[in-house]
């Protein structure tokens, strides 16, 4: 019988993991996603709006996604690679997390109290750069953890419990749109109580993504056993410097990159433009309004508006998520990867013919089915291919930089295309040119990664 890639370096094989220790594993996936959805889907764009204004909104939101999404791309492979060197009496990843967290929980509360203004614009990007360098401590060792405790067999099955709390977070996160204004105004109302000056709603929420990070940290943490793994050569620049070019050796790692940065450059492009498409095509312009599903008025402003989106997006993800990690253990990763490419790329198309708000709904739904079932099973995806078993971390922090490399070239692409033809578009009488043109744009990114995933030879 052919030795398993565990033992061949060494390495001992996973154990057989339990389900609840598998979710447990993944919840704080919901944490972090929870915290990334609500800063990208509505606290970036509202704050971008109220730097920017109307004309600039796109621009502004480029300059803080590019400059964050920069320091990350760069942070993950250094951490990734730090935390699979590191020696301690708990282990290589869970130190580095906990340090990652609480500063992650600092800055947090900072952003949350900086005016949203343009001449506060290079201490919030600062601020924001400094976010990513933390967030990246905790979440790039965190990233391996899926490839060092999980059994191969039952990669499909973990992977869809991160999907799923991946879900559950964007739905928290989405919905932090809606509770905005009340988050607010209860927090506020505890500030007076105190004898403290009262809150906005921005920053009520990003209090609450610091509330979240620690409590998935204290759930997950207890799972992590990873005192036993050996450890790899001392760390060496040079070396290092070299990881970042070596995994690209395996063809199917090149493949599975690319596929996966193209659908995030699609996913991006339509996340970060979200709410600035429900504000000006939906509603056009106007604020507040009666945003309507099929007769019955559910919210009067674009950033709650969005959150009902959000939550069509997650029962769609639920259902998705919940199967598509165990069918691609079973029938292959490429096919959900074709279907959830396909999904998503219709619903970008579907953009450019409606607007309407109950459509928008229904796209939220379909959507979600293709988002679930593509986070679900592209991260088995990459496990599968990772030329490494001694190098997880750091394999997986170079394969992460097709999540943050799309970060750094989706916002600006999208928003300076957005500002510009929508001013073009305006001077001819029609206002929605931006729209169009980017939502086009992530038609071809979702079709390309979809495509593509044939290319990959390793995996069915």
């Amino acid at each position: 019988m052919p030795m398993t890639e565990e033992l061949q370096s060494g390495i001992p094989a996973p154990a057989h993991m339990s389900i609840g220790r598998q979710a447990a594993l993944s919840v704080f996936w919901f944490a972090s996603s929870a915290h990334w959805t609500a800063i990208l889907i509505t606290l970036l764009p509202l704050q971008a709006l109220r730097m920017g204004g109307d004309a600039q909104k796109g621009t502004m939101m480029a300059i803080i996604i590019f400059a964050g999404a920069l320091v990350s791309m760069l942070a993950a492979p250094l951490f990734g690679a730090w935390s699979d060197r590191l020696q301690t009496p708990w282990g290589r990843r869970k130190p580095l997390m906990v340090v990652g967290v609480v500063g992650n929980m600092v800055l947090l509360v900072v952003l949350g109290f900086l005016p949203a203004t343009k001449a506060m614009l290079v201490p919030f990007l600062l601020t924001f750069m400094v976010l990513e360098i933390f967030n990246n401590l905790a979440t790039a060792p965190y990233s391996a953890l899926i490839p060092d405790l999980v059994p191969a067999a039952q990669r499909g099955s973990a992977s869809g419990w991160m999907g799923l709390m991946c879900m559950l977070g964007n739905f928290v996160g989405g919905m932090c749109g809606l509770f905005m204004e009340p988050l607010g105004q209860v927090l506020s109302a505890g500030c007076r109580m105190l004898g403290l000056p009262p809150v906005s709603g921005i920053t009520a929420v990003y209090l609450l993504l610091a509330m979240l990070l620690l409590l998935g940290l204290l759930i997950t943490i207890p799972v992590i056993n990873d005192k036993s793994a050996l450890p790899a050569p001392p760390f060496q620049l040079g070396a290092f410097l070299h990881g970042w070019i070596e995994p690209f050796a395996s063809l199917d790692f090149r493949w599975v990159f690319l596929t996966r940065f193209l659908v995030m450059l699609g996913i991006f492009t339509v996340q970060e433009n979200l709410l600035f498409y429900i504000r000006d095509v939906i509603a056009g312009g106007r604020d507040p309004f009666r945003f309507q599903c099929f007769g019955v008025t559910l919210a009067h402003h674009a950033q709650a508006a969005t959150s009902f989106f959000v939550l069509a997006l997650l029962i769609g993800a639920i259902v998705s998520t919940l199967f598509a990690g165990v069918l691609s253990d079973r029938y292959g990763r490429k096919m959900m990867v074709y279907l959830s490419g396909a999904l998503q790329g219709v619903v970008a198309l579907a953009f450019l013919c409606t607007g309407r708000f109950d459509i928008v709904v229904i796209l939220g739904l379909v959507f979600g089915l293709g988002y679930g079932a593509y986070q679900a099973v592209d991260w088995a995806l990459a496990t599968d291919v990772l030329p490494s078993a001694e190098d997880h971390a750091k394999d997986m922090g170079v394969w992460h930089i097709a999540v943050t490399l799309p970060q750094v070239l989706a916002a600006p692409i999208a928003g300076l295309l957005l500002d510009f033809f929508r001013a073009l578009g305006q001077t001819h009488g029609y206002a929605n040119m931006g729209y169009v043109v980017i939502f086009t744009v992530a038609v071809g990114y979702f079709a390309l990664g979809t495509v593509f995933v044939r290319k990959i030879k390793g995996v069915r």
